[in-house]
């Protein structure tokens, strides 16, 4: 008798490059800056370089290195970095414009540190080993890993990268499992940059068994008369804070803090975001 195929959990990384031209105005919307100050605050307490997991648009590894950290963003997806590194040319323009015209006065590169953006897989980081003091992964990138394996693969790596006493920054959307399932349903709705007008049509499943929660959205785009929707599948894995705090130790971290804002406020279930601290043995 044949024993019934198990169903693969769909590839997390999926989606990602279509969603792209839209990220930024939805999370505008959404989380914003809110994070920022604090992963700023993180990184520089690293004594040394700083790797960002998932970085995509650059929406936090830009202002890290606006604020004087040496960082790498590394992420899988090519048309996320194309627009980080649109958004470094806009900042460096700005900040040069803001220059005193003194020609006397010594020369400030527009960012104070350039970070530099590569393609790569955080299950398979392309760095050397130690070759990091700190590791932040922001806004739930980790949830993105949707398969047991694939967390395991990146923990691993990043512990490898990692300098003994190096710490690492995790951030959880904790309330992505308890969305109500429902079927096209508007969002989101505003205008854009560049005059366009989008609309957010979103579907939501629930996998309780496997922890995984699947966003079908649509995003409509109208620019005067002309009308184009672009279609994307988002999935994501959550894991409960003990959950993960056990499977960092087996990946050789030790937990210092977990915090339930982003203002060093104190954990608990129903905090708004999840954030663990550990530290490379």
């Amino acid at each position: 008798m044949n024993k019934p195929k198990i169903q693969q959990a769909p590839d997390g990384a999926a989606g990602w490059d279509d969603y792209a031209p839209f990220y930024d105005w939805e999370n505008a919307q959404t989380v914003g800056r809110r994070d920022v100050a604090f992963w700023q605050q993180f990184a520089r307490r690293a004594d040394g370089a700083v790797l960002e997991l998932g970085c995509g648009t650059g929406r936090v590894t830009i202002p890290l290195a606006c604020a004087g950290v040496r960082v790498t963003g590394v992420d899988r997806s090519g048309p996320m970095l194309e627009r980080a590194r649109l958004r470094l040319i806009r900042t460096a323009r700005r900040r040069s414009s803001k220059q005193l015209p003194n020609p006397h006065a010594p020369r400030l590169h527009p960012v104070a540190l350039i970070p530099a953006l590569v393609q790569a897989d955080i299950r398979a980081l392309p760095f050397r080993a130690r070759a990091f003091s700190a590791v932040v992964a922001p806004y739930g990138i980790l949830q993105s890993l949707t398969r047991e394996e694939d967390l395991r693969a990146t923990l691993d790596a990043v512990a490898r990268v990692l300098k003994p006493g190096g710490r690492l920054g995790i951030d959880l959307v904790p309330d992505v499992p308890n969305w109500r399932e429902y079927s096209n349903r508007i969002q989101l709705r505003g205008r854009a940059a560049g005059g366009a007008h989008l609309t957010l049509v979103e579907s939501v499943r629930q996998d309780t068994r496997r922890r995984l929660t699947t966003f079908d959205q649509t995003y409509i785009v109208r620019r005067g008369r002309r009308k184009s929707e672009h279609r994307f599948v988002l999935t994501f894995r959550t894991l409960s804070v003990g959950q993960m705090t056990r499977r960092l130790e087996r990946a050789g971290f030790s937990v210092e803090s977990i915090l339930g804002d982003y203002r060093g406020g104190a954990w608990d279930p129903r905090a708004d975001v999840w954030i663990i601290v550990a530290k490379k043995m």
